[in-house]
């Protein structure tokens, strides 16, 4: 597998846990996705939203848009956008939302090359600070952020007491996908 593989790879599992994730939280009752707990963004909701966001502005400096910013998710960052203006509110918004996001980093990632991965990306912090970052390890770092992410929200889950827990590991995966045939 080359390298551009190995990444389209990591962000097909990031994809399918997402999937996982969403739908485990869609098991809950509704109070449960906004419960406070005291680990990663606060709540299953706001840690969902978080990631969403997160591949949301990652793409969009992939891109080539050096200031990224969801609409909605840093309320006064935007002009008139005092209140979190243009927010998600459901599950199903986020759900759809997320649907059309990995739609684009489908697209991104099918033109994704080798030589690519060493080119030099840049991005402006929520500080203004502006770095550039090698796109390989921007690719790697969506991935892991992920899956951190992905570790707060089942340890929510599970505290909030849903019924099944996702199973996240890319070798389940990897198993299901043999065993579809």
């Amino acid at each position: 597998m080359t390298g551009a593989g190995t990444i389209r790879r990591l962000h097909q599992h990031r994809a399918w846990v997402n999937r996982k994730l969403l739908d485990a939280a869609a098991a809950l009752p509704a109070e449960d996705l906004r419960k406070q707990f005291p680990i990663g963004q606060g709540s299953i909701w706001k840690s969902l939203v978080h990631l969403h966001a997160a591949e949301f502005v990652w793409l969009e400096s992939l891109l080539g848009n050096e200031e990224p910013l969801l609409k909605g998710d840093l309320p006064g960052k935007i002009p008139g956008n005092q209140q979190g203006e243009g927010a998600i509110g459901s599950l199903d918004e986020l759900r759809a939302k997320w649907h059309e996001l990995e739609a684009r980093w489908q697209s991104y990632l099918e033109s994704l090359e080798d030589a690519d991965l060493d080119q030099i990306v840049y991005k402006v912090s929520s500080q203004g600070k502006r770095h550039g970052t090698r796109r390989g390890d921007i690719l790697l770092h969506v991935c892991t952020h992920a899956q951190y992410t992905t570790g707060q929200v089942i340890n929510m889950l599970r505290h909030a007491g849903a019924a099944q827990l996702p199973d996240p590991m890319l070798i389940t995966m990897a198993r299901q996908e043999a065993a579809a045939g």
